[in-house]
């Protein structure tokens, strides 16, 4: 069975997958935020998770440059505490890339029940994982391809939408009752500010994904610090402009806990029948499909170096005549369709399916920030030979920045959606019981020399 990647991906591929995988939260899902924490309690939150992303971004570059592997952070914990700490790690970023797909499936629905209001937005969503998963199978170069231009499209698109609503734009609009909480939860601003991490973290959620693609990058060394560094900029740029011109065009309490905030708010500056706003309802499902698309790629690789490596049935590791994990993108699939048409069957804390998939996806995202963190300490300390052709800048501070801050958005997390965390942590638990029973799947797995682990 071939267990082998073909790399195949330069410095614009690899731009293209970082930023495309978190486009879509330029789109759509932050504006729950608003709904917490008023449009100035959410900047403040917003600002937050920007300055721990960028740190983050800038420290993450050094283990994915060090060790290229399609398990990301979960090759990263493997070699720095073992196979415990990989299992915690990767079983993280599994559940923040399968439980990501199923909000961004279900925004493609409602960006399309604009045009097409008979459309029944859950069979668009279903229709969007199959065209998607398809078109990854056929090949990474294709897929990255694809990624690529629909990315370039959605940042076009975005600054599109900020220079047509730039002359609705008032700052008093913006600010008008920022501070105030939802009136759903009575939440003075202090407290507004901390419940509305997860949709925050929305803004830039998966970025780390493009690590999962090291292994088929030509030169990660060289290639990945570009595709990070110019990735995590244009992200931080596109958030704060989006949230500021959108909430400042009319009454930002009509977008927030909406899934389509961007074609409603143009709607307040150039009408409903505006060329304008049907341009952006169909370049804007660009941004969509390329975070959708990107993290169908993220996923599938996250499973196949779990089963290549023992951690999930060694099936999933398969790879089909394109060189691509097919068994992996078709198990995802299955999970995420699951996941939408759970919506009614399942309640967590009254949230919509979309807001509790983001919030389920942030979960698993900030353990595994805390464990790469953690992970670039031990190695630093245990490896010190290890080749490091890049190097985390002011190193020990920013990348304990990012861990301070991870950690406080856990606590915030855990203590504002405790339904979702135990949720969270019985899948956590699901995947150490069969952690436990396969110990000789693991010893029978293919030798990994990136995967070497220490002695702790």
């Amino acid at each position: 069975m071939t267990t082998q990647l073909k790399p195949a991906l330069g410095t614009l591929h690899l731009w293209g997958i970082a930023v495309g995988l978190v486009i879509s939260g330029e789109y759509f899902g932050w504006s729950y935020g608003w709904g917490v924490a008023g449009t100035l309690g959410f900047l403040v939150t917003a600002l937050i998770i920007a300055a721990m992303y960028t740190a983050f971004i800038f420290s993450f570059t050094e283990l994915t440059t060090a060790i290229p592997h399609a398990g990301g952070p979960f090759a990263y914990s493997s070699r720095a505490f073992g196979e415990k700490g990989g299992l915690i790690a990767g079983l993280a970023t599994l559940i923040e890339f399968v439980f990501a797909p199923p909000a961004i499936a279900m925004a493609i629905g409602a960006y399309l029940n604009v045009q097409y209001p008979a459309l029944d937005p859950k069979l668009a969503a279903v229709g969007a994982y199959i065209t998607f998963m398809t078109l990854n199978i056929l090949g990474v170069k294709l897929a990255a391809t694809f990624e690529l231009v629909v990315t370039v499209l959605a940042v076009l698109e975005l600054l599109v939408f900020m220079g047509v609503v730039a002359p609705g734009f008032s700052f008093a609009n913006f600010a008008l009752n920022g501070w105030a909480g939802s009136d759903t939860f009575g939440m003075p601003a202090i407290t507004g500010i901390f419940a509305a991490i997860p949709f925050a973290i929305w803004f830039f959620l998966a970025i780390e994904g493009a690590a999962m693609a090291a292994e088929e990058a030509k030169d990660p060394k060289r290639t990945i610090p570009k595709a990070y560094t110019t990735g995590i900029l244009t992200l931080v740029v596109l958030a704060i402009g989006v949230m500021l011109f959108a909430g400042g065009v009319g009454d930002w309490r009509t977008l927030s806990n909406i899934n389509d905030p961007l074609p409603q708010a143009m709607k307040m500056v150039v009408g409903e029948n505006s060329g304008w706003l049907h341009m952006l309802v169909w370049i804007g499902l660009f941004g969509l499909v390329a975070s959708f698309h990107g993290i169908i790629l993220g996923y599938s690789r996250q499973f196949f170096a779990l089963a290549r490596a023992g951690y999930l049935p060694v099936g999933l590791a398969k790879l089909s005549r394109f060189q691509t994990p097919h068994r992996a993108i078709i198990a995802g699939g299955v999970v995420g369709v699951a996941a939408i048409y759970s919506d009614g069957l399942i309640n967590l804390q009254g949230m919509s399916l979309t807001a509790a998939m983001i919030t389920m996806s942030v979960f698993g995202a900030i353990v595994m920030y805390i464990m790469s963190m953690l992970s670039l300490f031990r190695l630093r300390r245990t490896e010190p030979n290890l080749p490091r052709s890049y190097r985390a800048p002011g190193y020990p501070f920013v990348p304990a920045l990012a861990l301070a801050i991870a950690l406080v958005c856990l606590v915030a997390m855990a203590w504002f959606n405790p339904v979702i965390g135990l949720v969270f942590l019985t899948f956590m638990g699901v995947g150490f019981v069969y952690f436990l029973f396969t110990a000789r799947q693991r010893a029978q797995a293919p030798t990994d020399s990136l995967l070497k682990v220490n002695a702790i």
